[in-house]
């Protein structure tokens, strides 16, 4: 293999007439899809940009992003994927750190990228959705002619996307052509007889991120399925998009599918087409799965992946799935459970185990990933990247910082990040365990634990609380709740009820802002 969009060529030769892209009510055909990306690649190719060169995406989910993306790709670029959500601030140290030449930007981002650009190497801007002056309007930007793909090595860097930086500067991660051809090929073979031609994958997770680009959007393009770009999360609009366009495969992080289930109507709609559901970016709690499945009569799986890996490391699947566990390791990927000293931790016998009875101190380690999926390195950051890794049995292990065990059958099961472990008199805390605990009362939407400062125990438990439309239950009907339930030391010994919790655009919430609140 030599060039990711190599195997998208295949995939367009094999159904030329197929619809690649259906957006609000229109399609594109894979031929004409392949066509459009050539004219990019040329176009770049015309302003002097090709071969390692860098292109950033500021885009939604729309199809020019998929135009944008495969047409670097063909040219022999790198893609940097941004967040549309982010302002001048926070993309310009993604463009001056990448060194990009280009930016394919929404209209309305564009003053963003203007604000940047003399700080930046950016000579080229690219408007989606309008004229803007400054900036080349995107079909205007598309050449006449196509260019043919430029070989690149399985090693050569594809795709720069950046940490989402919750904790510090976030960092440009390198991923290479094989490991994303690798984990396209992985995900792809995790529902029941692998993604199909006949398959419509919903575009709910946004593309920058590399679980909606990977998984998603490259599974569908590889495949030869419909790809159905969503550019705004709105549960309501997503479930009607579900039923009315028969969506086969939907991926989507727990917050999504807590939306979902959490809305007034929501045992109306019959997904009647979909065929497999999958959870991954952050932990699901068993309430919000069990209930989607009581719902919908999906079996909903979980996953588990990293930016660093491409993302996808492990999955349950229709077939082999234990709830509560993030899965077994997808084939070709290693991972194991080590402690301080890099030694291996014994695994339980079958998992999930009673993490109240059980001692955790004696059965948990961090989460390690070896394999073709693992990126190349963090971009110029040299002790980030002796951070990163650890060489063992002549094997170079990425540490997740998540803490976990194992089971003899190889199911992994998160505790918690390593970072959000509170330590209160002594004593540690896993946030997602007494999460867990708050989703299953049936007065709580959604809920976020976190540690915050305490003169007498170091750290003590704080609890943010959604509450249900129809909620009754006072911040001391939690807190006795929760002491009824866990240890006494483990809960919240303050409870606060909010509107809406922080989130991230991929679901992810935000635990320092809570903190710092």
């Amino acid at each position: 293999m030599t060039n990711l969009v190599r195997e998208v060529g295949e995939t367009v030769q094999a159904n030329p007439d197929s619809a690649a892209i259906a957006y609000q009510g229109s399609e594109r055909t894979y031929e004409e899809f392949w066509e459009r990306a050539g004219q990019f690649a040329q176009a770049l190719e015309d302003r002097g940009i090709g071969e390692g060169d860098r292109v950033g995406v500021y885009l939604p989910n729309l199809p020019q992003f998929v135009t944008a993306f495969y047409g670097t790709l063909r040219a022999g670029g790198i893609i940097v994927p941004m967040n549309p959500q982010y302002k001048a601030r926070e993309i310009s140290h993604m463009l001056s750190d990448s060194g990009a030449k280009a930016v394919v930007s929404l209209a309305d981002l564009v003053p963003n990228v203007l604000e940047v650009q003399d700080d930046t190497a950016v000579e080229q801007v690219i408007s989606v959705g309008a004229a803007v002056e400054g900036a080349t309007a995107f079909d205007d930007f598309l050449a006449d002619d196509t260019k043919a793909i430029v070989e690149r090595a399985d090693d050569d860097v594809a795709v720069q996307p950046y940490t989402s930086g919750t904790t510090g500067t976030p960092k440009g991660v390198l991923l290479t052509h094989h490991n994303l051809a690798f984990t396209t090929r992985a995900n792809a073979s995790v529902p029941p007889g692998g993604f199909q031609a006949s398959d419509r994958l919903i575009g709910t997770l946004p593309l920058f991120h590399i679980y909606g680009m990977s998984v998603v959007m490259n599974g569908a393009m590889y495949s030869g399925g419909t790809y159905y770009p969503v550019p705004e999360w709105d549960a309501p609009t997503v479930m009607d998009q579900l039923e009315d366009d028969e969506i086969t495969i939907m991926f989507a992080v727990p917050a999504m599918f807590n939306d979902m289930i959490n809305q007034p109507d929501a045992a109306e709609y019959e997904f009647e087409a979909l065929r497999f559901a999958n959870s991954g970016g952050a932990s699901l709690p068993l309430e919000v799965l069990d209930r989607f499945e009581e719902l919908w009569d999906v079996q909903l799986n979980e996953g588990y992946g990293l930016t660093e890996t491409s993302p996808v490391t492990h999955a349950n699947t229709n077939d082999a799935r234990r709830k509560g566990s993030i899965g077994q390791p997808l084939e070709g990927v290693e991972a194991k459970i080590v402690d301080e000293h890099f030694e291996e931790v014994p695994r339980v016998a079958e998992g999930p185990i009673d993490e109240e009875a059980a001692d955790l101190h004696e059965i948990t380690g961090e989460l390690v990933i070896h394999g073709p999926n693992v990126m190349k390195e963090y971009y110029g950051l040299p002790e980030a990247n002796e951070e990163a890794f650890t060489e063992a049995d002549g094997k170079r292990w990425f540490h997740t910082g998540d803490i976990g065990y194992w089971d003899e059958d190889d199911f992994f099961y998160i505790v918690d990040r390593e970072k959000h472990m509170i330590v209160t008199g002594g004593y540690n805390v896993y946030p997602r365990e007494v999460e867990e605990l708050l989703f299953e009362h049936e007065d709580v939407a959604d809920a976020a634990v976190v540690g915050i400062p305490d003169d007498r125990r170091g750290e003590t438990v704080k609890a943010f609380i959604v509450p249900t439309p129809d909620a009754d239950a006072t911040p001391e009907d939690i807190k006795q709740y929760c002491l009824t339930n866990l240890a006494e030391y483990k809960p919240p010994r303050e409870v606060e009820f909010v509107q809406e919790l922080p989130r991230t655009t991929t679901g992810k919430v935000q635990k320092f802002e809570l903190r710092d609140e």
